[in-house]
């Protein structure tokens, strides 16, 4: 079994900063891409950030310029470093990654595993 566990979200005022992190354990053989994720009251989970095994990233067009996603391979972790945050920001956070883990007979699955969610209010 695998579990994601998120930490670093609060309360800040806008133009403030948090930084989130995730960690990974269990189960584990590898991990490839990693991101994060909101899901704000009566909205749909929307995409903030991800990252592949390789350090490449990716960012949704409003936090470009804002937020910073990068993750440690060797501690199974991945973070968010978020800055000049705005209001619209507020959200539950969640963390995700395509895990890896290897059973008996060599064999491999895949899955896609969640955290629990962590909860980031930007008062105006």
């Amino acid at each position: 079994q695998v579990q994601l566990v998120e930490s670093g979200g609060g309360l800040v005022q806008a133009g403030g900063s948090l930084r989130l992190s995730c960690a990974a354990s269990g189960s584990i053989f590898s991990i490839n891409d990693m991101g994060w994720y909101r899901q704000a009251p009566g909205k749909q989970r929307e995409l903030v950030a991800s990252i592949t095994t390789g350090g490449n990233t990716n960012y949704a067009d409003s936090v470009k310029g804002r937020f910073t996603i990068s993750r440690d391979n060797a501690r199974n972790m991945v973070y968010l470093q978020m800055n000049s945050l705005k209001p619209e920001d507020t959200a539950v956070y969640y963390c995700n990654a395509a895990i890896t883990r290897r059973f008996a007979l060599g064999n491999y699955r895949t899955s896609s595993e969640w955290g629990q969610g962590t909860q980031v209010t930007v008062s105006s």
